[in-house]
């Protein structure tokens, strides 16, 4: 699915949500790399994050090319600065309603009501495309971020004790939260 243009106004600047492009991957590889880096609440670590760039380009080219997915970025006064995307959780008909759910900031843009906007937008592209639920899960102690789920109507349905193991040997467990549209 591809997502059609939009801005928003964030304090006076100009929030572009689009679709990636081809042209986008290189910038791509390296956000997800820095943004990994930033913060213990996304899926890995930064050295962990080596697409190559064609393997880049085959990801972005499979959110355009989903019936059941899309991917969004955002740019405040030109400057990327995160994504936000859903896919369906899978190919059976049993799942087909069920949508999963991603986002990611740059730690310098935190805070300032921008993963607000895009995550208002995203919910609503899901609705939108038929979905019945979003699923997502949070890192434990990632409280600025459970809270902004809630705000949106998701509820945490459960917990898997211990499912990320830290560098330096410490654990947190992943929150599962559901939202549903019906």
């Amino acid at each position: 699915m591809i997502f059609e243009e939009r801005r928003f106004d964030i304090n006076g600047k100009e929030l572009v949500l689009k679709a990636p492009g081809e042209e986008d991957a290189e910038m791509l590889r390296q956000y997800i790399k820095k943004a990994c880096g930033e913060t213990r609440f996304l899926m890995a670590e930064s050295d962990e994050m080596d697409l190559s760039l064609e393997e880049e380009i085959e990801f972005l080219n499979s959110h355009r090319d989903s019936d059941g997915g899309m991917l969004i970025i955002g740019f405040l006064d030109g400057e990327h600065v995160g994504n936000c995307s859903f896919m369906r959780v899978s190919g059976s008909r049993r799942y087909a309603h069920r949508a999963s759910v991603g986002i990611a900031l740059l730690q310098k843009f935190t805070g300032q009501g921008i993963g607000k906007v895009m995550f208002e937008v995203l919910l609503e592209e899901i609705e939108k495309a038929g979905f019945e639920q979003a699923e997502l899960i949070v890192i434990e102690h990632n409280d600025r971020a459970m809270h902004m789920y809630e705000s949106f109507g998701f509820k945490e349905t459960g917990r898997k004790p211990n499912a990320n193991r830290y560098d330096d040997g410490t654990y947190a467990d992943d929150i599962l939260m559901v939202k549903s549209f019906k």
